[in-house]
């Protein structure tokens, strides 16, 4: 897991399917820190929280809408919040603010929604400098899966090593298991 405020090496896990999954912690972009009352106003007391960015690699290249792209998105889109709810009540269970940002509208699961929608893909640009491609929606470019990425995040206040250690033994529940 990468806990800094600069982006490193992700840890690299792969599903069921040997599909890659990549899992980095991150401090917020300066985006989310300038809005984030905006963004999740139940946070606005919130002085220091994390970034879980969680990137999964699709069967097909997400840049264009076919009912086929539309079915994987919704698949990794449920993958994701199965894993997010999981990791989010065993931390709010622990006493840490946690949600998980709706990757299809942007607002959060968990909390009241704000003025603004997050932007997964927006916040991986910035975060891990991942270009992106502007068309009906804005697609990531993966340095190794090219369009084939579907990215999400979950925002908590717990500690990196936390996060850590809960979304490694989460991830096994689901599936996700280290790549060697």
């Amino acid at each position: 897991m990468v806990y800094t405020s600069v982006a490193g090496n992700p840890t690299s896990l792969v599903d069921t399917s040997e599909r890659a999954v990549e899992i980095s912690i991150h401090s917020p972009s300066q985006y989310i820190c300038a809005n984030c009352e905006k963004i999740l106003p139940d946070w606005k007391n919130e002085l220091s929280f994390w970034v879980v960015i969680v990137l999964q690699q699709s069967q097909y290249e997400i840049d264009k809408i076919t009912p086929e792209i539309e079915v994987e998105k919704q698949r990794l889109r449920e993958k994701f919040m199965r894993f997010g709810f999981d990791v989010a009540f065993v931390l709010r269970d622990r006493g840490y603010l946690t949600d998980l940002i709706d990757p299809r509208t942007g607002y959060p699961l968990l909390s009241r929604p704000g003025k603004y929608p997050h932007d997964d893909t927006a916040v991986v640009k910035a975060l891990l400098g991942y270009p992106a491609i502007k068309n009906k929606c804005h697609v990531l470019v993966h340095p190794k899966w090219g369009t084939a990425v579907y990215p999400s995040t979950l925002i908590s206040t717990a500690p990196p090593f936390l996060l850590k250690k809960i979304i490694k033994s989460i991830a096994l529940l689901h599936g996700w298991k280290e790549k060697i």
